[in-house]
């Protein structure tokens, strides 16, 4: 594309009129100076990255809502590996990282699951347990662009209070032209080999193809991306940190540590495909599939370390405190046992998407649309874990005298020991702590042996599987009409039918070689592994699937006897009818131009959700169906208006109610049950724990004022003033119920005297509080200083964010995701050929989630951050080498500093909980278009 410009010997704007854009044209921010003789126009290509701004802010100008976005000139130019990374640096938008990755985005300050992912309009499935969109799924290379709404309109088709994210693909007709494209990049991690078996280099390929055929009238366009990522990382992970008493004084100490290296390698294939078709004027049909093939395998190897919550002696004369937080900074613990590990995780991932729109204008002031889509992710993850140690047990073989001290850099412990822990005959397969009391287990293979009770569990296997699929239909028209000041209306209907099921399944392994520990044979082992980040040296390497498979373990399922397995296991069905009806209108006010719309949207759910009620009975879990149906409906009315106070500033306002479902590990039938002899404190015999299907949605009632000033088609300012009054949220409560109620009690002998009132422990609507905020950003192109700064230019936001948030007892509550300061900065330079970018994304602490034990979700305190990332690349189509015209390279380096992601138990800052280190990541790549 092209754009047509003045000569530049023409009006040069000052620091002021570029500051405000005051004298600045809208569409091009110059204009010939009074008076001069009118000039031949100059023919200006803007492409590459100045091209993707510039059709970003037409975007931003020209929505019905408050929105940002990122748009690619063409199919394959976002500069990211995943999706989650370019819209994480758009004003008020954070990620969190997941091994080192950006995968989950907060708006605003809500959490992933307060916001709705879209695919070209429709709802997406999830690979998590809950609604939440992992974008790491999603690669950047085959997609043309994202919208992310801040304020819906009525016609949106999804729902959430932070707002919706839109992911666009290349529209083939719109392009107008071939495009034969292939890239390729080469990845290296700045960590040599953290493991053995680890990879510390990758690859991605892509191949895009876009044409058009008879006559314009039918287009397709196809892309293929392949990745191999690796990625490494040293991590601090602790226990816990309990009271400790020490010369008279309660104190806090590290309960263990359970530090590793891992290595690990993000596999993914991706296909797009997109056919179009207008075979006359009045109807235009558009078919799009996507297909991601994700696996994410992982390694780690590292020792468990129980301090406190060991079998060791605490020295006294060891213990360091900080006296202004009551920590033991450091201390010794005298004939502890550790546990060294050898564990592979692997997360398979297939999602499928498929969607049918057909719009025909049935005349000239009536269009009609209907649209179909289908999508389904099926997911599994195998995590398996291999214990070895000296010896079986809490007290055999031999232990060691082990020392930590926390340096007060939120980096973790350091420790010193005495054993060789890479001693391949001193390090033995085998549990080395008795990790728990297990009836099954024990009784399976200790018998009446006492000296064996709590031994018997040398390694662990979870495997989760979730499926998740979403079926969409919607009915639409849009009518052209002359009512007054209203010139448009939009009206339809939709129906969303997802169905999500996930199945816990979990393992016990024990040695063949059970009571006895196995030295592991010579053709398992791989070397040895450093542990010198956190001073236990060397450790033992081998390969524990290879064990696994060749028969050295027998499993036993967990299901059996514990009931955990069951309660997190569920499936929930929602059928969702929505009706709505919106009209566009433009009036003129004072001589300005007001436009904007005014819809009301009617959703109702179907929620059906069916589990068991389960509990431990004489060693085994006894389990009957827990199926509940629930409905509900709202009404969410929404305004948007945009006041033109000329042709370059526009006043924007949008007042809408909104809801998020709730999460459906939350809102699944699936409990534990129990009875206990002695009443409760509210008088109880029974107890229930787990989901509560009859949670209701959270509501907000938002209103948003913004300022925008589209100074040049590259430039522009806007201030941003946003506030929601939030209801009905999400907190753990107990309260009485009817036991009768959630299950069949047919099958069920109650004690004699004891009725079916129960308390139940779940979540429970209510609580609220307001949340509210301010964003800066703007779009500052140099060029409007001085011709010489021509191809240089700034990106930057401000967001600051705060909460009043109360639970249903009038207690403070932190929103998950919240990040009082967001921002973000981006400096580039694009000319003749050469690029140049360097981008930093910034957020302040937040409580973020992250897997605990057996995969369950679990809130913990992060860190702020400051993520730098940086690319140099050079198009060759404008240096007149024959034969090189369609190629560019590039070389991007991301995670420049090694910004670390570190969690904390509680609010102390010595006591953390997790500091991951990832290092740095450098891309080398090429593109050609034929």
């Amino acid at each position: 594309m092209s754009l047509s410009n003045k000569g530049k010997g023409g009006f040069r704007p000052t620091l002021l009129s570029a500051a405000v854009a005051a004298t600045v044209t809208a569409s091009l921010g110059v204009h010939a100076q009074e008076g001069a003789e009118p000039q031949e126009l100059e023919e200006i290509t803007v492409t590459g990255f100045r091209k993707s701004v510039m059709d970003a802010i037409d975007t931003k100008r020209d929505a019905k809502a408050v929105v940002e976005a990122i748009s690619a000139e063409d199919i394959g130019k976002l500069p990211d590996s995943s999706i989650a990374e370019s819209i994480s640096r758009l004003p008020g938008l954070a990620s969190q990282r997941l091994d080192g990755r950006a995968s989950r985005v907060t708006i605003r300050g809500f959490g992933e699951n307060e916001s709705a992912t879209t695919f070209n309009g429709r709802e997406q499935v999830s690979i998590g347990d809950n609604r939440g969109v992992e974008f790491d799924l999603y690669p950047s290379e085959i997609m043309s662009g994202v919208t992310v709404y801040k304020t819906p309109t009525a016609d949106l088709e999804a729902e959430g209070i932070a707002g919706v994210i839109d992911m666009q693909t290349v529209k083939p007709l719109e392009r107008g032209e071939r495009l034969v494209k292939v890239s390729g990049q080469y990845e290296m991690t700045s960590f040599d080999k953290l493991n053995p078996d680890g990879e510390d280099s990758g690859y991605r390929t892509t191949f895009s193809y876009i044409d058009q055929f008879a006559d314009d009238t039918i287009g397709v366009a196809f892309a293929f991306n392949t990745m191999s990522s690796p990625n490494q990382e040293e991590r601090w992970n602790s226990w816990g940190y309990p009271d400790f008493t020490y010369e008279g004084q309660n104190y806090s100490i590290l309960g263990g540590a359970k530090p590793y290296v891992r290595s690990s390698v993000l596999d993914r294939d991706s296909a797009m495909l997109v056919l179009e078709a207008q075979p006359t004027d009045k109807l235009h049909m558009t078919f799009d599939s996507l297909y991601v093939d994700y696996s994410d395998e992982k390694i780690l190897r590292g020792i468990e370390i129980p301090f406190a919550w060991g079998q060791g002696t605490i020295s006294a004369d060891s213990a360091v405190v900080d006296p202004a937080t009551g920590f033991v900074t450091a201390a010794t613990t005298e004939g502890q046992r550790v546990v060294v590990r050898n564990d592979v995780g692997k997360r398979d991932a297939e999602m499928q998407s498929f969607g049918f729109n057909v719009e025909y204008d049935f005349s000239d002031d009536l269009q009609l649309e209907f649209d179909i889509s289908h999508s389904k992710v099926e997911r599994q993850i195998w995590s398996f874990e291999s214990y070895a140690g000296t010896g079986r047990g809490d007290n055999q073989g031999v232990a060691d005298n082990i020392s930590y001290v926390f340096n007060g850099s939120n980096t973790g412990a350091q420790f010193t020991h005495e054993l060789d822990y890479s001693d391949w005959d001193l390090i033995q397969l085998g549990g080395p702590l008795s990790w728990g009391w297990n009836d099954t287990l024990n009784n399976k293979y200790a018998g009446d042996d006492a000296a064996l009770l709590g031994t018997a569990q040398d390694g662990f296997i979870n495997a989760p599987e979730i499926d998740d699929e979403l079926t969409s239909l919607k009915l639409a028209a849009t009518q052209m009409v002359n009512a007054g000041i209203v010139n448009e209306i939009s009206y339809g209907i939709s129906y969303r039918d997802r169905q999500k099921d996930k199945q816990s399944h979990g393992y016990y392994m024990t040695l063949s070689a059970f009571p006895g520990t196995l030295v592991v044979p010579e053709e398992y082992r791989l070397g040895s592994v450093s542990l010198d980040f956190i001073g236990m040296g060397d450790m033992i390497a081998y390969d524990s699937t290879a064990l696994l498979a060749d028969g050295y373990y027998e499993l036993t399922d967990a299901a059996v006897a514990d009931v955990s397995h069951l309660t997190k296991s569920y499936s929930v069905g929602e059928q969702v009818t929505a009706a709505f009806a919106q009209a566009g209108f433009e009036i003129d006010l004072a001589g300005m131009a007001l436009t904007g719309t005014a819809g009301l949207r009617y959703v109702y759910t179907e929620v059906n959700t069916k589990g068991y009620a389960g509990k431990v009975e004489d060693n085994l879990v006894v389990a009957v169906p827990s199926d509940v149906k629930h409905d509900y409906g709202h009404l969410l009315p929404s305004v948007n208006l945009a006041l033109a106070l000329d042709e370059q500033q526009t006043l924007r306002f949008g007042a809408a109610k909104t809801i998020s479902r709730a999460r459906m590990d939350e809102m699944n039938s699936s409990v534990s049950y129990g009875y206990s002899a002695v009443q409760d404190d509210n008088g109880n015999y029974f107890n229930i724990s787990g989901g509560n299907p009859y949670l209701e949605p959270k509501e907000a009632v938002g209103l948003d004022l913004s300022y925008e000033n589209y100074f040049s088609s590259e430039g522009y300012f806007s201030v941003a003033l946003f506030w929601k009054d939030l209801d009905n949220w999400h907190f753990d409560d107990n309260y009485e119920v009817d036991l009768s109620e959630i299950m069949d009690l047919s099958s069920v002998q109650l004690p004699d005297g004891v009725d079916t009132t129960a308390t139940r422990y779940s979540k429970i609507n209510g609580g609220g509080g307001t949340l509210q905020g301010y964003e800066v950003s703007v779009a500052l192109p140099l060029n409007v200083f001085s011709e010489y700064l021509d191809g240089f230019g700034v990106l930057a936001s401000h967001t600051g964010v705060s909460s009043d948030i109360e639970d249903q007892y009038g207690n403070d509550y932190e929103l998950p995701g919240l990040s009082d300061k967001i921002e973000t900065f981006t400096f580039y330079y694009e000319n003749y050929g050469f690029s140049a970018r360097a981008s930093m994304r910034k957020r302040s602490d937040f409580k973020g989630e992250v897997s605990g034990i057996s995969f369950d979700a679990e809130q913990v305190e992060v860190l702020g951050e400051t993520i730098w990332d940086a690319q140099l690349g050079y198009d060759f189509a404008e240096s007149g080498i024959g034969g090189l015209e369609g190629l560019s390279v590039f070389l991007q380096g991301i995670n420049l500093t090694d910004e670390p992601f570190t969690t904390l138990s509680g609010d102390n800052e010595l006591q953390v909980r997790d500091y991951q280190s990832y290092g740095k990541t450098y891309l080398l790549g090429f593109s050609y278009e034929f």
